[in-house]
């Protein structure tokens, strides 16, 4: 089998185009009227040499098709039984037919206002109706956000038997536009039980490749690759890759082991028969095959491991920490936010603790007397909209942990399971249909052992458990337990003894929870940091502590620096270079009051350091120095995503004296800028910038509200209205929806006429408004015909209207051609061009 390819079919909606479908129709509802041409499609693709044919439902979901003739099942059925009998009538009995479903076609929250199970049912709905028709495996490509397809992976497992192959689109940086990495696709999808995974789309067959390469480091699963036909020319519409030159192309896939291989967007069956050619002459033989069984025969060994959330990898290997703030127990001021519902407080937490160089996030909102399972969905909502590590979710609760990972965007940690098998029965189960990994307390029932030798004893049992239920042994991490050492001096020994040898005979992960071991004593810090360096010795992998505590983090940096985790000390170079060091007494050190939980008993104190200080402080802009304080601090919220401290901070502002558009030109803007350039350079991706500027939209709200008090105009904006739309024939509207989300947060008026919008409409609206600045986009080549007509028609209607376009088929050269004023690479570069031609709104 080592040397079988399945290889997959072309493109379907240029072929669809070529036989007559009119630009801005649904390609579903095109098949459905003329299930001929579609059949036809089907059948040269198999003669071309295709073992798996996509049927003609990739956009057959309830929101994509609200409006339409025909529903999610009647587009679906008709599809499957069209693509059904072509294979039957090619005589081709190894031939399989996939539903092949693309993204809802709504962000998901927190990126979006669709929820999760709304998502869901919308895929439910499908691929019950796929399955029903008679379709062999689904198919999930072209997908950007990877909680998105993650509602379809789980809509398809838990509703049909059939497999699951998942394919995301990827840009160049190797990253979708989301930013989800391919180390956080692997790891979450993996983690699901899909039985392929890969790339399609976006690039050709050069630029996919190393992406591929990456991505085989983090799974064993059989990888797929369908890349375009190189890249568009704007202009003709045409791939830079002809037919030879893909097949040559996709041989290098082939030696690299990549199971399945096909062509996306400008690939026809000539690509495919290229291809065919191609891998016989190799040696590779073009069939069918179970990939199931490919994937259980895979060594595992060399796959990297970890936990991830969308955009950010923790690699297991060395020591992580563990922020152990997001907890309510000994924190009064925490419990308050619970209670309330104060999420702004909570994501503050989590991202001081980000900050303070954590690399997960326990997340515990066990509260007497408040319903743990909303608590936890809440919080976990917002806290993976504002920081980017991987999440721990701490719950005795298997419906409460369940629910969770369900939301989650990622890979993550459950904590605790223990030896005790009513629990282990409960909570395996759900991780290991999550793919999550688990922290097993080395008890059981009858309480905390006494000794190491009991301690490994328990531990050797969980894992035991933990792999007759289909978990990795990387996945599995053992708390050794930490006590008091002022109550029971010689725990501490044998808490170190367990640790040492879990790690070393049993050859697992650990965790602790190190603070714990001083409690009740006094300047506590000096045990817990000595503590936290000899567990380290011994082989915690795990110190679960505030990492706002700088001397532990020091420890923790230091240890990596013996160690040789940090390859030449570069991260500790980093870290203590032009730091001043404080010489003290330890008299005069002054002892933490830490809870029996590790955690910072004024934990309340500590977690409204910083900027919310600022915000409760008088302002009193009386000289340079306050006024940048103030400056840094809005800076900081609106950057961190925080709208409740974005307003507080913008009404002191106001209070002391400013104007609103004193307020919103030298403080809000400046700081919005600020956030583009993070997302310019990568060091931040759209999930936090859609956060930033609702933040600063709190304020702009604020400021609107206020001004319409005083039964003023909005301050002189009626001159800053700006239309977007998708152009006529193009239904892709997601890049629009958010340049249109991010120009309404910088203050503009935005008419958003939709998608597959005739020029007509967009004229009329111009002059009806008499806007300055109009936005187009376009994601088909075939749909550009459309922009420069929108474009010349504006020209004619409005002269003084500027015109901005935008999609992936877009270059900046070919929107100089046609005419339009500017060209935008993303939503970022919408606003620069918002503001040099109507100013600062």
């Amino acid at each position: 089998m080592d040397n079988k390819i399945i290889v997959l079919d072309g493109g379907m909606g240029t072929m669809l185009q070529a036989a007559g479908m009119p630009a801005g129709q649904h390609p579903e509802v095109f098949g459905h009227q003329h299930p001929e041409i579609v059949e036809q499609i089907h059948r040269q693709y198999i003669e071309a040499g295709s073992n798996v044919i996509y049927a003609n439902t990739f956009g057959a979901n309830a929101r994509k098709l609200q409006g339409c003739s025909i529903d999610t099942g009647k587009a679906v059925f008709s599809a499957i039984r069209t693509a059904k009998r072509a294979a039957q009538k090619a005589a081709k009995e190894t031939v399989r037919v996939a539903l092949d479903l693309g993204p809802v076609g709504e962000l998901l929250e927190p990126l979006g206002t669709l929820s999760f199970e709304e998502a869901y049912e919308i895929y439910r709905e499908a691929v019950v109706a796929g399955y029903e028709a008679g379709a062999d495996l689904i198919v999930a490509e072209t997908f950007t956000d990877l909680l998105d397809i993650k509602a379809l992976v789980l809509a398809a497992k838990e509703n049909t038997p059939l497999p699951v192959w998942t394919t995301m689109t990827f840009e160049r940086s190797g990253r979708t536009f989301t930013g989800t990495t391919i180390a956080s696709m692997a790891l979450t999808l993996t983690g699901l039980g899909v039985d392929a995974i890969g790339i399609n789309c976006s690039l050709g067959p050069t630029e996919i490749l190393p992406l591929i390469e990456e991505l085989r480091e983090w799974t064993h699963l059989p990888v797929i690759a369908k890349p375009n036909a190189g890249l568009p020319d704007p202009r003709t519409g045409v791939y830079d890759l002809t037919a030879e030159d893909f097949g040559k192309q996709m041989q290098a896939y082939a030696e690299l082991g990549v199971s399945v291989l096909g062509g996306c967007c400008g690939t026809d069956p000539d690509y495919i028969r290229c291809l065919v050619s191609r891998l016989r002459e190799a040696g590779y033989i073009s069939g069918w095959q179970d990939l199931s069984q490919a994937s259980a025969g895979a060594d595992r060994s060399k796959v990297r491991k970890g936990i991830c959330s969308t955009t950010n990898v923790c690699e297991f290997g060395g020591v992580r920490v563990i922020g152990e703030r997001i907890n309510p127990t000994g924190k009064k001021r925490f419990q308050q936010a619970l209670r309330e519902h104060d999420m702004e407080y909570i994501c503050k937490m989590a991202l001081d603790e980000e900050e303070a160089g954590a690399d997960l996030l326990d997340v515990n909102v066990g509260l007497p007397g408040a319903e743990e399972k909303p608590l936890m969905l809440e919080v976990v909502r917002a806290l993976q909209g504002v920081v980017s590590v991987p999440l721990q979710i701490d719950s005795s609760d298997p419906e409460v942990i369940e629910a969770a990972l369900r939301i989650y965007a990622g890979k993550a940690i459950i904590n605790s399971v223990n030896a005790d098998d009513a629990k282990l029965e409960a909570i395996l189960p759900v991780a290991r249909k999550y793919g999550a990994a688990v922290i097993g307390l080395a008890l059981d029932e009858g309480g905390i052992p006494q000794t190491a030798r009991e301690r490994f004893e328990k531990a050797a049992y969980i894992k035991e458990k933990c792999l007759k239920a289909g978990m990795e042994a990387d996945d599995i991490i053992i708390d050794a337990l930490t006590l008091t050492v002022s109550a029971q001096q010689e725990q501490a020994r044998e808490t170190l003894e367990a640790v040492e040898r879990i790690s070393r005979e049993l050859g697992l992960h650990t965790a602790l929870g190190v603070s714990n071991i001083s409690f009740g004593l006094p300047a506590r810090e000096h045990v817990t940091e000595n503590f936290l360096i000899q567990a380290m010795y011994c082989g915690l992998d795990f110190p679960i502590i505030n990492p706002n505590i700088l001397s532990l983090m020091d420890a923790v940096a230091s240890f990596k620096a013996l160690s040789g985790e940090d390859i030449s000390c570069m991260h500790y170079i980093d870290r203590f270079a032009g730091r001043k060091e404080i010489k003290t007494s330890v008299s005069d050190s002054r002892p933490q009051a830490e809870s029996a939980e590790g955690a910072v008993a004024g934990d309340a104190s500590n977690g409204e350091r910083g900027i919310s200080d600022q915000g409760k402080s008088s302002v009193g802009l009386s000289g340079k120095k306050e006024e940048d304080s103030f400056k840094t601090a809005i800076d900081q919220a609106i950057l961190k995503g925080l709208k409740q401290e974005t307003r507080k901070l913008a009404e002191g502002l106001l209070e002391q004296g400013l104007t609103e558009v004193e307020v919103i030109n030298r403080y809000l803007i400046p700081a919005l800028d600020l956030v583009g350039d993070q997302y310019e350079k990568q060091t931040i991706f759209l999930p936090q910038l859609i956060n930033s500027a609702n933040a600063a939209s709190a304020a702009f709200d604020m400021i609107k509200d206020r001004i319409a008090a005083r039964g003023q105009g909005a301050s002189g904006k009626e001159d800053k209205k700006i239309v977007v739309c998708t152009v006529k024939g193009d239904i892709h509207d997601i890049g629009k929806n958010i340049v249109k989300v991010i120009l309404e947060n910088y203050g503009y008026k935005v008419f958003d006429l939709g998608r597959d919008v005739p020029a007509g409409k967009v004229v009329d609206t111009v002059v009806a408004e008499d806007v300055r600045l109009v936005g187009l986009s376009a994601l088909m080549t075939t749909t550009l015909p459309a922009m420069q007509e929108t474009i010349d028609r504006l020209r004619e209607a409005s002269p003084h209207t500027k015109v901005w376009v935008g999609g992936a088929v877009l270059t900046r050269e070919y929107a100089r051609e046609m005419g339009a004023d500017f060209y935008a690479d993303d939503a970022r570069e919408s606003v620069e061009i918002a503001q040099r031609v109507l100013g600062e709104a």
